[in-house]
């Protein structure tokens, strides 16, 4: 009924669900048609689901009808978009369809978990950009407990930006000495260096000031670290900095900055795939495309949820309590650990899932064959064989070059040899071979003629695996052989290699090289 008396009606569509529970609310338009009057009357506010509206405006409805429902509405208010009070055997939900009800819930269900079960991992405890990048780095391809020590040398040593760009080769080598994949310690410089050649600093805020602010974890404040340039705070400049892809830049972001950019690595393909059932590669483009967008999804959901205040009377996990500043950092970092805790690659721990019961691989037994990552590779096997060289105490060793894999690692002289004949792959200093990792590089300067072996066995052998090598180190007691009196590389005490960074399997055999010197001194 309008003010002159006229009457005037407008159609809406909802959604009917049959529910057994009392009257419940709807949200205008979907599905089916209703019809509307205007006229002045009191405006609602509803109850509804955490996330699934924006809006809660609304008006009585007169009539519980599933086809037509009779609302009454104040003039100024357009009939789209309403929520109306239903009464009846129907719960309508509208604009809400069952895939963005699961989002809400998983969102819901993993917000509330993580604070209660979460790590207690050091990187947590601050919201420092700069302390977060160096342990999302490090996480590239690394176990967590293979980490934290690392990490917190690192932070001792390295505590700023400044530090990082200042520092020497010969150190930030040292320091990532055992983690592997060395080009990132060597990105991490780059980036270092860029931030301070972009000029950003932080103007009145210093990290001291970020360190004092309650922690990711308890009330802990970080160590007093001041450093006077900015780590950039936006998904584009973070991603801008070498060494630094999709993943990396959504976790820093949205773990430093709270900011809703999704993540996908290994445990988050996981869980996704797990939790809705995705039966293809999610190595392929377009599967990986959606598995970015569920990613997306559920931290702009997050964003978007109103948290609830906490329980005190609960008792909590040290993480502090789940609020709006942090509910992106916590979602994301709720996938993750959902993967590496529970929803792991082999006998997953289904009945501690928070989301058991909207996960389409527990439903169906599919945990064994999601996600579908096809056939592995076969493994490669390489053998090397390092000679360890010993004159008036001081031992062979040499650098490898830039460039190259392992670059500016040290390491004893070795050669490759064949798996099965073995017989001597060339290693002359102008033949290009294959690396342990596969990949082609110029050679150690060494054949293995420039060495007689004088020992009846090995000193040690090393197994390790690089990808999809698996590869055996052979490290024998030699000397030079008298058609090669002089020997690339340099000689150093076992003091000074304990200096050097090496590879991790050449840092096995200095190590086996002291024990046996202390047995020896003993004697």
């Amino acid at each position: 009924m309008s003010d002159n008396g006229t009457s005037q009606m407008t159609l809406i569509r909802v959604m009917a669900i049959p529910h057994k529970s009392p009257p419940w609310l709807a949200v205008a338009p979907i599905d089916f048609t209703a019809t509307v009057f205007w006229h002045a009357a009191a405006v609602t506010k509803s109850k509804r689901p955490v996330g699934s509206f924006n809006k809660e405006r609304g008006a009585d409805c007169l009539s519980s009808s599933v086809v037509t429902c009779r609302a009454v509405m104040g003039p100024n208010l357009a009939p789209d978009g309403l929520t109306l009070r239903v009464g009846g055997f129907y719960r309508y939900f509208v604009g809400v369809t069952p895939h963005r009800r699961k989002i809400a819930a998983i969102v819901s269900k993993l917000l509330e978990w993580y604070p209660k079960n979460a790590r207690d991992l050091p990187w947590r405890r601050t919201k420092d950009p700069y302390a977060v990048y160096v342990s999302e780095i490090m996480l590239q391809q690394t176990q967590v407990k293979t980490v934290i020590p690392y990490w917190e040398r690192w932070m001792r040593e390295l505590p700023t930006i400044e530090a990082l760009a200042q520092a020497s080769t010969d150190k930030i080598h040292k320091l990532w000495e055992g983690l592997g994949y060395y080009t990132r310690v060597r990105n991490m410089q780059k980036a270092a260096r860029q931030i301070i050649e972009s000029g950003k600093r932080r103007g009145n805020e210093s990290q001291t000031e970020i360190g004092n602010r309650q922690s990711a974890i308890g009330n802990q404040p970080e160590p007093p670290h001041v450093g006077a340039y900015k780590f950039p705070d936006t998904f584009d400049e973070v991603l801008a900095l070498p060494g630094i892809g999709r993943y990396t830049a959504g976790a820093i972001c949205s773990i430093a900055f709270n900011q809703p950019t999704p993540i996908l690595d290994g445990n988050v393909i996981r869980v996704l795939t797990r939790i809705h059932g995705i039966k293809t590669d999610p190595r392929e483009k377009q599967t990986n495309a959606h598995l970015w967008q569920l990613a997306e999804e559920l931290v702009t959901h997050a964003k978007d949820t109103k948290i609830a205040k906490a329980d005190s009377k609960k008792t909590l996990r040290p993480l502090r309590p789940l609020c709006e500043d942090n509910s992106c950092s916590f979602l994301n970092q709720s996938l993750m650990e959902l993967g590496a805790l529970i929803c792991t690659p082999r006998s997953p721990n289904c009945p501690a899932c928070p989301v058991q019961k909207l996960c389409v691989a527990q439903k169906e037994n599919l945990q064994d064959q999601l996600p579908n990552l096809g056939k592995r590779n076969a493994a490669t096997e390489r053998r090397f064989i390092a000679f360890v060289v010993e004159r008036g105490g001081k031992f062979l060793v040499h650098q490898r070059p830039g460039g190259v894999v392992n670059a500016h690692l040290w390491e004893f002289p070795n050669v490759a040899v064949e798996t099965r004949k073995r017989e001597t792959r060339r290693s002359e200093r102008t033949t290009t071979t294959h690396t342990p990792n596969g990949a082609r590089q110029i050679d150690a300067p060494y054949r293995q003629t420039d060495f007689r072996i004088t020992s009846k066995k090995p000193f040690c052998v090393i197994k390790h695996s690089i990808t999809r090598y698996r590869i055996t180190l052979e490290a024998w007691r030699a000397n030079a052989s008298a058609r090669k009196a002089v020997l690339a590389g340099e000689w150093r005490t076992l003091a000074e290699l304990h200096r050097l960074a090496f590879t991790s399997a050449h840092r096995k055999i200095l190590q086996m090289i002291g024990e046996a010197t202390t047995r020896k001194n003993k004697i």
